[in-house]
């Protein structure tokens, strides 16, 4: 079983949303996965994947789940959030986060369950579906990424100058004539460099940049290039993205949509922003094609961002009415 190395967290309050447990599970090669657990002990098992790659689980993404029917189940990946060692990126790739979804999913004694997550969280998802079908019930998906270079370029090469020219000038005006080449590669080469004199400048312009993509309206369109280092923590996102993204996720080009057949008999629904910078509309659609148990749910003025109006309301929709229908069909979360 899960060793319980974090005594339970108690609930004076009575929020149904506050995690009953907080564990930490050793994973090997020296990786510890934060897990908590939420909900109704007896309800739906729901796993939530958080995004990024590299950022981790929130309180707010508990609310996902209705905690009256779902036994809700979240995780900081490898390297991130309460996961020890905290930016580790040794033994951390794609295959080693699906490993660890196992691993959690036979410690909390679960047959099957709902898989969700947005952005970095639905390619995660659509892998271990990929990898292990007989272990979902069903997937709720939002903002779906393919973990491909194509989708990175579309978005900070393509959409970026499109719909922010000044910004895309600030975020090219970090780089060398030279670099500007190919400007994705000289940002994970920067972002990865040991020296905080090179990967500082670079992980805020990335983190910055991304965030403004990322919302359908945000506050501020340009990147404060003259504010002093010192003035915020780094963030620690950039860092576990440009080990990913430089590897290409650790998939073969193409591999999700190639394996869709996979996902065959498992019900799911997928949410998306009309207005998503980084993940359009159109690969939600592709996913669909090839996945024929998916619906596609556009929100209206929304983009990328859980936060933005319209989506959060439409994932705990989809995520509530999925569980619907397992709780209709016992055997869903039955071992096959």
């Amino acid at each position: 079983m899960m060793p319980d190395v974090a005594a339970t967290q108690p609930n004076p309050r009575g929020d149904a949303h506050a995690p009953p447990t907080a564990r930490m599970l050793p994973v090997g090669d020296g990786h510890e996965i934060y897990v908590e657990t939420a909900g109704a002990p007896d309800g739906v098992p729901a796993v939530y994947l958080h995004g990024g790659p590299g950022s981790g689980c929130q309180p707010d993404h508990r609310q996902l789940f209705d905690p009256a029917h779902c036994r809700a189940v979240l995780f900081d990946q490898r390297g991130c959030g309460r996961s020890r060692p905290k930016g580790g990126r040794d033994a951390n790739t794609l295959p080693h986060l699906i490993a660890d979804m196992e691993a959690i999913r036979e410690a909390l004694g679960i047959a099957r369950w709902l898989v969700s997550g947005g952005s970095w969280g639905a390619t995660l998802a659509l892998a271990y579906a990929q990898a292990h079908s007989g272990r979902v019930a069903g997937l709720v998906l939002r903002a779906t990424f393919l973990g491909t270079r194509a989708e990175v370029e579309a978005a900070f090469c393509e959409m970026l100058p499109r719909f922010h020219p000044a910004l895309n000038n600030d975020f090219l005006g970090l780089l060398t004539p030279d670099e500007r080449r190919r400007p994705l590669d000289a940002y994970w080469r920067r972002i990865l460099d040991p020296d905080p004199a090179i990967h500082g400048p670079a992980a805020r312009a990335w983190h910055d940049t991304e965030r403004i993509l990322s919302t359908h309206a945000p506050q501020q369109t340009r990147l404060d290039l003259a504010a002093p280092a010192s003035s915020r923590p780094l963030p620690s996102t950039p860092f576990m993205e440009a080990h990913y993204f430089s590897h290409d996720c650790f998939m073969a080009p193409g591999q999700l949509l190639a394996n869709a057949g996979r996902l065959r008999g498992i019900p799911g629904i997928i949410v998306q922003g009309r207005y998503d910078l980084l993940c359009p509309p159109a690969t939600a659609r592709a996913l669909a094609a090839a996945w024929s148990e998916a619906e596609v749910r556009v929100v209206e003025g929304a983009g990328h961002s859980l936060s933005d109006p319209g989506i959060r309301a439409a994932v705990t929709r989809a995520t509530a009415d999925l569980v619907t229908v397992i709780r209709s069909h016992p055997a869903a979360t039955e071992g096959r």
